[in-house]
């Protein structure tokens, strides 16, 4: 086994086929074709089944191709740290984040100190998040919900709390605050499972036996806060996330605290790269200022 075999190997699990695999690599499509079959050969393993130009990475395949993904990034880590000098940081960072809120912030902090350093952003909920850091396709990740993993290494990083809103022509519109009882048989519109603001809600509301009546599941944000402005239903959501509108607003829940703890995770293997421990500590002075 040498790495040229490994890189088309790997490059063709990525780009779904050997032709795809040699115009990302530069090289002809029978050389990967070569160096994929003589991997196989010499091993005694089959990585693809071939179907015509098609190709599907077998069970074996998809092992190696998790392992691979590990080589890729530490050959990536290895060569921004090459490639940064003195003091100047430089590189590419990968942040899966639950939502745009906390990763602005971050990232306006990231860039002023290291404006060499290239971010991209990628939004979802809390399970998707953390797939994301364990596919290797992000580098750090922000949530709020998890469960205890030995392969993370989580950081705290700010808390808030769930509160629900409503539209102008609903009767809490001019309350402050209600209590949690109140919710009983509420029209609900609610983010999808996976949700750490819906998990919350429901964890306290489950304690309590109060039932509501979800008569929308929505996957965003946005799309929630446009359903409870339209006057569909109630919405919840963390405190930090509510976007101010003359017709909505938002009503604490008096007696009981539902809160949604936000944390940084990254991959134990993984948490002294250069890039990724920059990132949690600016992450950790920035959350430090919402923490309370």
């Amino acid at each position: 086994m040498n790495h040229s075999q490994l890189r088309s190997f790997h490059a063709a699990a990525e780009f779904g086929g050997f032709t795809a695999a040699s115009k990302a690599l530069l090289i002809s499509q029978p050389t990967i074709t070569t160096q994929v079959r003589a991997l196989e050969a010499q091993y005694g393993v089959e990585l693809f089944v071939r179907s015509g130009r098609n190709v599907l990475l077998t069970p074996d395949g998809e092992e190696l191709y998790e392992i691979t993904k590990r080589i890729v990034r530490f050959e990536t880590e290895a060569r921004e740290f090459l490639q940064a000098h003195g003091d100047q940081k430089a590189g590419q960072l990968r942040l899966a984040a639950v939502g745009p809120f906390h990763a602005t912030d971050v990232l306006v902090a990231l860039k002023t100190q290291h404006p060499n350093v290239q971010v991209s952003v990628q939004l979802g909920n809390s399970q998707r998040t953390l797939e994301r850091l364990f596919e290797f396709t992000a580098d750090v990740a922000m949530i709020a919900h998890f469960e205890d993993d030995p392969r993370l290494e989580m950081v705290p990083f700010s808390r808030h709390r769930v509160v629900v809103f409503v539209h102008a022509d609903h009767p809490w519109f001019g309350r402050r605050s209600i209590k949690l009882e109140e919710l009983e048989g509420q029209d609900f519109v609610l983010r999808e499972k996976g949700s750490t603001t819906r998990l919350a809600l429901e964890k306290a509301l489950d304690k309590a036996g109060i039932t509501i009546n979800p008569v929308v599941e929505i996957g965003s944000r946005e799309a929630v806060w446009k359903a409870v402005e339209q006057g569909i239903a109630i919405g919840a959501v963390a405190d930090f996330e509510f976007v101010p509108h003359p017709r909505l607003r938002t009503v604490e829940i008096s007696d009981v605290e539902i809160i949604t703890n936000y944390h940084i995770a990254v991959l134990k293997e993984r948490r002294d790269a250069r890039l990724i421990r920059t990132l949690v500590q600016i992450a950790q002075t920035v959350g430090n200022t919402e923490l309370g």
